[in-house]
C-alpha cells in the first residue's frame, strides 16, 4: 500500500512552520534567546504573530524539533526483533542523524547548521534546556513503545527504558561533543563512536562504524 502524499493545504504549513522556526533561531542565535520576541519573529517570518503561536503555542517550542522523534520511532519499529535493545536503538539513532543531516541524500534533510545553532541555543538558555530534558523524555516512550513486543511486559518495558536511556545519554555525549567542535566531525560517526565506546562493537552494525 503506498504512502499517503501530504495534501497542498499539509504542505503550506509544513512550509509556514519551517519558515518561522528558521527565522526564530537565525533571531535568536544572533541577539540572543531572551532578547527576541515573538513579535520580532512574525515580523521577520512575514506572517502575524497570531500565526506563529497557531504554529508554536510557545516560545519554547521554536527551538524544539518535533522530525527527529518521529524518524528515531520509526526506524527502532523498523529494526530487526532480533537484535539486541541497545542494537535496535543505537542504530536508530546513527540512521536518523544520518538522514537530518542529509548522509543518506535526502533532500528534505534538515540544515546541520540549523541543527547546530538549535542544539547551541538549548544548552545555553535554562528555559529551553527544562523542556528539553521533557522532549528526552517523551522520546525514550516513543522509542519504548516503538519496540513493540519487546517492551509489553513489566520486565521487558523496564529492559527497554534502562537500554533506551543509556542509548540517548550517550547520544547526548555525542551531540555535545559535535557542537563544540562546530559540526566539524560527521553527527553520524560521532553518535556511533560513542555508542561503540559505551557498549562494544556488537551494539553497532558494520555500515555505522568508521
Amino acid at each position: 500500500m503506498s504512502e499517503r502524499k501530504p495534501t497542498l493545504r499539509e504542505r503550506q504549513r509544513s512550509e509556514t512552520r519551517r519558515v518561522i522556526q528558521a527565522h526564530a533561531v537565525r533571531l535568536f542565535t544572533e541577539h540572543g534567546y531572551d532578547a527576541v520576541t515573538v513579535a520580532e519573529v512574525a515580523e521577520a517570518a512575514g506572517v502575524s504573530a497570531m500565526t506563529v503561536y497557531r504554529h508554536f503555542p510557545t516560545k519554547e517550542e521554536l527551538v524544539l524539533l518535533d522530525q527527529p522523534a518521529q524518524l528515531i520511532a520509526e526506524r527502532v519499529a523498523a529494526s530487526p526483533v532480533s537484535h539486541p535493545l541497545v542494537r535496535r536503538v543505537g542504530g536508530a539513532l546513527i540512521d536518523a542523524a544520518t538522514a537530518l543531516t542529509g548522509g543518506d541524500g535526502n533532500g528534505a534533510a534538515v540544515n546541520e547548521r540549523f541543527l547546530l545553532d538549535c542544539l547551541r541555543l538549548m544548552v545555553s538558555t535554562p528555559a529551553l534546556r527544562a523542556r528539553h530534558l521533557d522532549s528526552q523524555y517523551a522520546l525514550q516512550q516513543a522509542i519504548v513503545d516503538a519496540l513493540g513486543d519487546d517492551a509489553i511486559e513489566p520486565d521487558a518495558a523496564f529492559r527497554a527504558q534502562a537500554a533506551t536511556s543509556a542509548c540517548l545519554a550517550t547520544m547526548h555525549t555525542a551531540l555535545t561533543r559535535w557542537a563544540e567542535d562546530d559540526g566539524q566531525t560527521k553527527l553520524p560517526e560521532l553518535i556511533a563512536r560513542a555508542l561503540t565506546a559505551s557498549f562494544g562493537d556488537v551494539t553497532v552494525a558494520s555500515d555505522h562504524r568508521d
